[in-house]
């Protein structure tokens, strides 16, 4: 079940782990709103291709400011609570990885609907 799970997730920002889901992102900070703006193709730091889930957020990028109203915003849009929501990479860069704790497979079905309204843009 899980191997069909990152199969999915692969051409989405998801990726299953045991104990959640992992969501790559792009974080853009000192934004004019906060608001979930698509996804797009990134290339991560071994020059592999992925998706990211774009973000804007109106806090500055000081004293984890922009990662607090990262999780706020995507608590909210989700209907998640906050404390189910960790930064794990990325604390200091606009590229981030998010846990997103609970049942990889609930929380699939639930979240990628989600993206797929969003809409999404070109490479990055």
């Amino acid at each position: 079940m899980l191997a069909a799970l990152l199969t999915v997730a692969s051409s989405s920002p998801f990726e299953a782990v045991a104990d959640g889901l992992r969501v790559a992102l792009r974080v853009t900070p000192k934004a004019s709103r906060n608001a979930v703006t698509g996804t797009a193709d990134a290339v991560d730091a071994k020059g592999e291709g992925k998706r990211v889930l774009k973000l804007a957020v109106t806090a500055v990028p000081e004293n984890g400011k922009a990662n607090e109203a990262v999780i706020k915003l995507l608590s909210k849009a989700w209907k998640l609570p906050k404390t189910s929501l960790t930064v794990v990479a990325g604390a200091t860069d606009r590229n981030k990885i998010l846990h997103v704790a609970g049942d990889p497979a609930a929380l699939l079905a639930r979240l990628s609907p989600l993206i797929d309204d969003v809409g999404s843009e070109g490479g990055e």
